[in-house]
């Protein structure tokens, strides 16, 4: 801020000088024709030298932004005739610019992209691919102020040499015209007069082409991908949806609402992932235990402690039965009820436009949405094919526990499951190969989770990589290296919890060639198209960024709407504010940056922070445990990331998610009315500790010293 008040002094300085000077009435075209004699015969006289001072002073103006830069360019053609003062105006216009993009980058870029660079990282990204066809377009239009053209792409990622030479070729249509209207200088009334509405109008068409060259070569490429294919004349849908998770329900509901005609595809079971194998299951297991450590922590509230017999059958069987009262909300019966056109069995796409179904029958559509979902990953660790493995899709068969189990990976599923287990009584030992649990949070975070399960039974071993399993005796061993030693570790199932990996074979994308990213996920642009094929959309876990259920149907609208309408208008997807809750105890939920984040990025921000120890409703239900963290931008209210670990922490977060998507600060969390004595209140007081860490002490010096006078 400190800068930025000096500059704009630095400049309003300038100006005033400028003004006292008259260089506006130097640079002005009246003056041009009046020494125009004069200022030839010095050009004759010394030719190089008045080369060298035309380019300086140009260089200048157009650094300073100062008026008369056409008149300058007019001067050029006047003084140095065509060829001559064209070279000299592009190299002091190209310059100047340079220049001016430098300073603004220097003085701006780091405030305004600490302040907004969640909502940029989208504009960002696209600047970095293609930002050269922007710049081209607005250089080749000169209704666009060239000053306001500098600013505006100094605050994104474009470098500075890309920058100076495609402005430098942006620019030279209308130089050229400026500066041979110049050779005729006696001619031309005012500036205004070089550009009639067909020569202007003829540049807009040239800034144009840019962009329609790029929307031409798309078009060649789709051409390109689609050869070798017939569409179809007629299609029997609208739209087509493979995989009925999250983001198959809710990419056919939505179309279905919009009265499209659209048939959903499921070779499983409805609900995908989250209902059958992930959240539901997960969570259902995680309150089981939640209640037997309830039980065992009975005397810190007056009660008489038990050690709870876990019946292992019906804690299973019970997880099942909260699957089965959740299925009707993601049944068949209820989105045919809504319109939707459901059809069992396995999907397989035979060209871009056609989908067969179990070999048999065959639907077209002019788009089509794969929406396959994940499954867990099985790292190829020799010898795991021979020892008991079980995966987050697997272990609700259990029906028995195991007496002891190995947790493989310390992730967020790794860590629900392992302390899930452990509470119910089961020998439970974790091992993640990187130094520390739940990489992605900062490391207070991941060490308060880590002391929590090692309370509640779990062996944490951090930093322990996995080498190979074996099995001899009906003993089953994985042996781990750490520190350079070699380690066996025993058990009678191991669950491996390493990642997910997005379900892309056996549905024809490797026959058409659907392109993937290095994470094996289908490649997707902004709009969740396929790279090659404009007409197939992907969403939720197979498409990426985020393994969420909610970021699947956050996703699923965006495919809907531009599969459906993309003609009029295609819309790129908002990941700027994305939550996660790791449904550990203490829960885990941030959005946003973590402090970690924020120092990779190089982003400058403050951290306020409240202690739940201090909150009344914690205290009344004796779970002290854990803190609401926030980033702001330095000086500023502005959210740049919520963490919160604690009780409930999932459902704290959701004010912070709403004010970062809203654009609301922390003043005005701080001026809300929260219900007392709730857990929602940790979030305003932490509003309050960042109010009160910037009080304004002058004030309030002064505002005392008044207090006093008034006292007499």
């Amino acid at each position: 801020m400190k800068r930025l008040l000096l500059v704009v002094a630095a400049l309003f300085a300038a100006w005033l000088l400028a003004r006292h000077l008259g260089v506006a009435d130097a640079l002005s075209l009246d003056a041009l024709k009046a020494r125009q004699a004069a200022l030839q015969a010095r050009v004759a006289a010394e030719p190089l030298l008045s080369s060298l001072v035309f380019v300086a002073i140009y260089v200048a103006a157009a650094a300073l932004s100062l008026p008369g830069a056409v008149v300058l360019t007019l001067a050029g053609g006047a003084l140095f005739g065509f060829a001559h003062g064209l070279v000299l105006v592009s190299v002091g216009s190209t310059l100047g610019a340079l220049l001016a993009f430098l300073a603004a980058r220097y003085l701006l870029r780091d405030a305004v992209q600490r302040r907004f660079g969640e909502r940029l990282k989208a504009l960002n990204e696209g600047f970095k691919k293609e930002g050269w066809v922007y710049l081209l377009s607005l250089r080749l239009v000169p209704l666009f102020p060239f000053w306001l053209v500098n600013l505006l792409m100094a605050l994104t990622p474009m470098r500075a040499l890309p920058y100076a030479g495609v402005s430098m070729l942006g620019m030279l249509p209308g130089t050229a015209v400026y500066v041979n209207a110049g050779t005729q200088l006696a001619g031309i009334a005012r500036p205004a007069d070089v550009l009639s509405p067909g020569l202007l109008a003829s540049f807009v068409l040239l800034g144009l082409f840019p962009l329609i060259a790029k929307a031409v070569m798309r078009s060649i490429e789709a051409r390109r991908a689609y050869a070798g294919f017939k569409r179809p004349r007629r299609f029997d849908r609208n739209l087509i949806v493979i995989g009925a998770g999250a983001g198959g329900l809710v990419t056919s509901y939505i179309a279905a609402a919009v009265k499209a005609k659209v048939t959903l595809i499921e070779g499983h079971r409805m609900g995908g992932d989250c209902l059958n194998t992930g959240c539901v299951p997960s969570k259902a297991l995680i309150r089981s235990a939640h209640a037997a450590q309830a039980l065992r922590e009975a005397s810190a509230f007056g009660l008489a402690p038990a050690t709870p017999q876990v019946d292992f059958a019906a804690v299973m069987a019970r997880v099942r039965r909260v699957v089965a009262d959740i299925e009707p909300h993601d049944s068949v019966e209820r989105y045919t009820a809504l319109g939707v056109d459901v059809v069992p069995g396995h999907a397989r796409l035979v060209d871009p436009w056609t989908v067969e179904i179990d070999g048999r029958t065959r639907l077209t559509a002019p788009n089509i949405v794969i929406a396959t979902g994940a499954q867990p990953f099985v790292p190829p660790i020799p010898g795991l094919a021979n020892v008991s493995v079980l995966t987050s899709d697997t272990v609700w068969q259990l029906t028995e526990a195991p007496r002891r189990l190995l947790v493989l990976g310390g992730g967020p599923i790794g860590c629900e499951l392992a302390q899930a287990f452990a509470r119910l009584g089961v020998a439970v030992t974790q091992v993640e190969m990187a130094p520390r649990l739940m990489g992605r949070e900062d490391a207070e975070v991941s060490n308060l989770v880590q002391a929590q399960l090692e309370r509640d039974g779990v062996q944490v071993l951090c930093g322990h990589r996995a080498l190979r399993a074996d099995r001899a005796c009906d003993v089953q061993r994985l042996w781990v290296e750490h520190a350079g030693h070699e380690l066996a570790l025993e058990f009678d199932a191991i669950l491996v919890a390493v990642g997910r990996q997005a379900r892309v074979t056996g549905f024809g994308l490797e026959e058409l060639g659907v392109p993937l990213t290095k994470r094996g996920t289908v490649d997707v642009n902004a709009q969740l198209q396929s790279t090659k094929y404009p007409n197939l959309y992907a969403v939720g876990d197979v498409a990426g960024p985020y393994q969420f259920t909610h970021t699947a149907a956050h996703m699923a609208w965006y495919a809907a709407v531009n599969a459906l309408f993309g003609r009029f208008k295609r819309f790129a997807v908002d990941y700027r504010v994305v939550p996660w809750v790791t449904f550990t105890d203490p829960e885990v939920a941030r959005v946003g940056l973590s402090e970690a984040e924020a120092a990779e990025q190089h982003i400058a921000v403050e951290v306020t922070r409240f202690e739940l120890h201090e909150l009344d409703r914690a205290i009344t239900e004796g779970a002290t445990q854990g803190f609401v963290k926030v980033l702001t931008a330095p000086g500023s209210d502005t959210i740049l990331g919520a963490t919160i670990v604690g009780a409930h922490a999932g459902e704290l977060l959701a004010e912070f998610v709403l004010a970062m998507k809203h654009g609301l600060g922390l003043s005005k969390i701080l001026g809300t009315i929260h219900a007392y004595p709730t857990w929602v209140e940790a979030n305003k007081y932490a509003a309050g500790s960042w109010k009160r860490a910037h009080a304004p002490e002058k004030l309030l010096a002064w505002i005392k010293r008044f207090h006093d006078w008034e006292r007499g």
